[in-house]
């Protein structure tokens, strides 16, 4: 691993930080990492857009190195919309731009005096005036960016108008609409005047045995290219699975209200390939190029929406024009907002509107389901925090809170459900209800090993989807690989042995690991996360699930069933050595995981 470089706002102080040499070992990189380095700053005391408040932006062991679907990055720190671990994971070229100029993350922390952006060029940094970007768009402040600091292939991560003015919900976002979205990382870029971070590195990536790493990385590649996952993922988008998740109850409609939706088929991926699609975008040498290019007939090149997107303002909001759900993202995109956080949000408040809670009066205009024109207006308001969109900024638990209906909000501590309905795919309530930064479908995107997608190298049990307590290990076992994939930091898609992953893992660090070592590293920063959470708070009662998830739908695929969450999350405390009154890993856990600090932290 390289340095990672330390940067104070406030002083204008920079210096490098070594990674000690067992921590490397132990958590790889990435999320895990940043766990283990933040975890002394993170108390339940520190205001996450504070200047203390770190920010931290780190790679993995294999990010940019051309491996298969590693060219990513985590952004972590406090969430200012939870108040627990936040982090969040980013494709695009940025992160492997930031290594080739010699560092493996930054530290920053601090506060400017007023708004900057970073230029880091190999391993010379100029905090830069960001007076003239500052309110700009993502898509244009990269160019303007750019433009100021000259040098071609220069990436630019940066912030929107949302995170400028706070909206809980604000991410990061880099080249053709990454976003690293979640947990409103963004607002706390925000609060330090920080707008972007421009990097140009012409430095190779360190690399233990690079003669044993090429030829399994091309190997591993070539496995890539032909897996068939990877395949529909590049023809027809994350957004491809949208009718068989429909198909299966898996896909929330009339927010997580209504099972059935005969607009479904109009906003899918295949309609979409079929219709608007005309190119595809891919991360840093990714083999499966699921990023979506389309034209809706002025001849403008735009990002096309995810599945998330899709679903999230068009099913979601009983929309199925699927050009409207193109405009929504992108202007989503361009303020710098989660989409998922933000059309979750959106929906309360039309879901609120229709039950009468809200009107005309609160709202400014009607709200009816379908209506784009009010969506639009609604986000709009919101990164202005004009009116109700004061509000809407402060994410849907607040915002339901603000009216006394807190219950209604569909979120889990703070973090705005995503769009996989554990009524139609069970193991997503223990992810709901277990995720570190609140109700995250990446943190274990179960509903696939529910559909029979599961890595057989993993060793995952398959149950059927209405299975309960007995996937709960299942379910842990999951999580722990995704835990490690946010170590490497490795994209969800790269649907490759296990075995294949720790060849590449020992060729690029000089280890000697297998599979079990990988997935006690995972283990280890899953555990470390949670007990972050419990320092900052959390407990026990914190692992449940929304009103609106805990009612059986009356029609669709779905209808008359709910997941038995208790009974799950009994056996799951019992697969993670969890005390089941507390919600703590066990003085036994810890130790047995190396986190002795903890042990004595939590237990005494």
């Amino acid at each position: 691993m390289q340095p990672i470089l330390k940067i104070n706002l406030t002083t204008g102080e920079t210096s490098d930080y070594i990674i000690p040499k067992e921590w490397e070992r132990d958590y790889l990189g990435g999320a895990s990492l940043a766990a283990r380095l933040l975890y002394v700053s993170l108390r339940a005391d520190l205001d996450p857009v504070s200047p203390e408040a770190p920010l931290l932006i780190l790679n993995g062991p294999l990010s940019g190195t051309a491996g298969p679907a590693v060219g990513r990055f985590i952004v972590c720190g406090k969430s200012p919309a939870t108040g627990l671990w936040a982090e969040s994971n980013c494709g695009g070229f940025w992160g492997p731009e930031l290594r080739f100029c010699g560092y493996d993350g930054l530290w920053i922390t601090g506060k400017a005096e007023r708004p900057v952006y970073l230029w880091l060029n190999d391993g010379r940094l100029e905090v830069r005036d960001a007076a003239n970007v500052w309110g700009a768009d993502i898509y244009a402040a990269q160019e303007i960016v750019k433009a100021e600091v000259g040098v071609p292939g220069a990436r630019v991560l940066t912030i929107g108008p949302a995170g400028e003015n706070g909206v809980l919900f604000a991410g990061l976002f880099c080249d053709h609409g990454r976003a690293a979205g979640r947990t409103g990382l963004g607002a706390v870029a925000g609060s330090k005047n920080l707008k972007a971070i421009a990097v140009k590195g012409t430095n190779k990536i360190p690399l233990a045995l690079p003669d044993l790493y090429a030829p399994r990385r091309s190997e591993a590649n070539k496995l890539l290219k032909a897996d068939n996952v990877a395949h529909v993922t590049h023809e027809l988008g994350t957004a491809g699975v949208a009718d068989y998740a429909d198909y299966l109850g898996s896909m929330p409609k009339k927010y997580y209200h209504q099972g059935a939706f005969d607009g479904v088929d109009k906003v899918s991926g295949s309609t979409m390939a079929e219709t608007i699609l005309t190119g595809v975008s891919a991360c840093h040498a990714c083999v499966i190029a699921c990023g979506r290019v389309v034209d809706l007939g002025d001849g403008r090149r735009r990002k096309g929406p995810e599945y998330e997107t899709v679903v999230g303002f068009g099913p979601n909001l009983l929309n199925d024009n699927l050009e409207e759900i193109v405009r929504l993202n992108e202007l989503c995109d361009r303020l710098g907002m989660d989409t998922i956080s933000a059309s979750n949000t959106l929906g309360l408040a039309f879901h609120l509107f229709e039950s009468g809670v809200i009107g005309e009066a609160e709202v400014g205009f009607p709200l009816r389901w379908g209506d784009t024109a009010a969506a639009a207006r609604l986000l709009e308001m919101t990164v202005r925090r004009e009116g109700i969109g004061a509000w809407l900024a402060q994410g849907s638990r607040r915002f339901a809170a603000h009216f006394g209906v807190e219950e209604e909000a569909v979120q889990v501590n703070g973090l705005e459900v995503a769009y996989h309905d554990p009524r139609g795919v069970s193991g997503m309530a223990l992810v709901y209800a277990t995720s570190p930064r609140g109700a995250c479908h990446n943190k274990s995107d179960y509903f696939f090993v529910d559909w029979g997608q599961a890595e057989p190298s993993l060793g995952l049990e398959f149950f059927a989807g209405r299975a309960g307590a007995e996937k709960a290990a299942n379910v842990a076992r999951h999580q722990d690989w995704r835990s490690l994939c946010d170590s490497l930091v490795m994209c969800f898609f790269a649907n490759v042995p296990v075995e294949m992953v720790a060849g590449l893992v020992n060729a690029a660090c000089g280890y000697d690991l297998n599979v079990d070592d990988l997935l006690r590293c995972g283990e280890r920063g899953w555990t470390l996360k949670r007990a972050i959470n419990n320092r900052l708070g959390l407990t026990r009662a914190n692992d449940k699930l929304p009103k609106a998830l805990l009612e059986p739908y009356t029609d669709g695929p779905a209808a008359g069933y709910v997941p038995p969450l208790e009974e799950m999350l009994t056996a799951y405390y019992s697969a993670r050595g969890w005390d089941p009154k507390t919600g703590r890993p066990t003085r036994e856990k810890l130790l047995a995981l190396g986190l002795e600090d903890v042990a004595t932290d939590l237990w005494g």
